[in-house]
């Protein structure tokens, strides 16, 4: 019985050891962000952009800091473009192939096609613009 108990306890702690996430730096992290405003009909892109030394939790595959990612953006829009009042978000991927392809599937809701026009206006932000900086875990 005392035999069971120790071998209970020891996959217990082999099993929460094992479950830790890993944070790690990527070497390209494909980012791009998109804003929106709930008063008007415009809403703006920016291109994909590889950040380098962004970091990554392997267990749960999300950037870390994408708050402050967003919070980029959307002070780019308030200080440069003086649009206050938009909703900025942040999409990304390891991949580029991914990134391209979220970044597609998002154009395409809102440029519309040909049996479903939009009602949207699309704008794009270069990056000679706008340019994410990495950040760290103290911010």
């Amino acid at each position: 019985m005392r035999f069971l108990k120790y071998i209970v306890l020891t996959l217990l702690v082999c099993v929460s050891m094992g479950a830790e996430a890993k944070t790690v730096k990527a070497r390209h992290m494909y980012v791009f962000g998109f804003a929106a405003s709930f008063k008007d009909s415009v809403v703006y892109m920016t291109e994909i952009q590889d950040v380098q030394g962004a970091l990554y939790d392997t267990k749960t595959k999300f950037l870390l800091g994408r708050d402050s990612y967003s919070d980029q953006l959307k002070a780019f829009f308030k200080e440069k473009m003086q649009l206050s009042d938009r909703v900025c978000m942040v999409m990304f991927s390891t991949s580029k192939k991914k990134a391209e392809k979220k970044y597609m599937k998002l154009r395409k809701k809102y440029t519309g096609d040909k049996k479903r026009p939009s009602t949207y206006e699309v704008r794009y932000v270069t990056t000679q613009d706008f340019e994410f900086e990495p950040v760290g875990l103290d911010e």
